[in-house]
């Protein structure tokens, strides 16, 4: 599979990785003090060819995404559930995902909307128990999983629903409700 895109990860073992799932070109990080000068690279690669990040899914690596998205706010995102990122002593890191995994992350690219819209309200999540409640962060885990949207705390499952402009119908569908009704 060829990627036209640069593929934003954090290290060259990253790089590595992604290589062996598909053909493209990587941009490397190099952690997530990321600095000027590597923003201004993957401006120029997004002007030019089209950027996706993909970094690691913990903490680290949502600093890093964020930094790119103030920067660069159309970069396209991709993610790799924390589940499938782990090695056998439990360390997260794109370098540790399966081939597999890999290529069906870069084949479900999340692209933010243009602007701020508020396509779902926080009122709906606390509704459908995703923000507060027993279950909420197992729910959190599966409806991201199912968006490809990466891990989220609540506050950043709103922001990301809202960017990505998923909407109501969209959550209760990743989430198995039935039209008219509830699972």
């Amino acid at each position: 599979m060829k990627i036209n895109e640069f593929v934003v990860v954090e290290g060259r073992d990253d790089t590595v990785n992604v290589k062996r799932a598909v053909d493209c070109d990587t941009i490397e990080t190099n952690g997530s003090a990321i600095s000027k000068e590597t923003l201004e690279v993957i401006k120029q690669a997004h002007e030019k060819r089209g950027v996706i990040v993909l970094t690691d899914p913990d903490f680290p690596g949502d600093k890093i995404r964020n930094t790119i998205k103030q920067y660069i706010p159309s970069v396209k995102h991709a993610f790799i559930p924390r589940e499938k990122a782990k090695n056998k002593r439990g360390k997260i890191g794109v370098e540790h995902a399966s081939v597999d995994t890999v290529k069906n992350a870069l084949m479900n690219v999340s692209s933010p909307l243009e602007a701020n819209i508020e396509t779902i309200d926080k009122a709906v999540l606390i509704d459908l128990g995703l923000i507060i409640g027993p279950d909420s962060r197992r729910k959190r885990e599966i409806l991201c999983s199912k968006l490809n949207i990466g891990h989220s705390n609540g506050k950043q499952l709103l922001n990301k629903l809202n960017a990505f402009g998923y909407t109501e119908k969209d959550v209760k569908e990743a989430l198995g409700y039935k039209k008219g009704g509830t699972s």
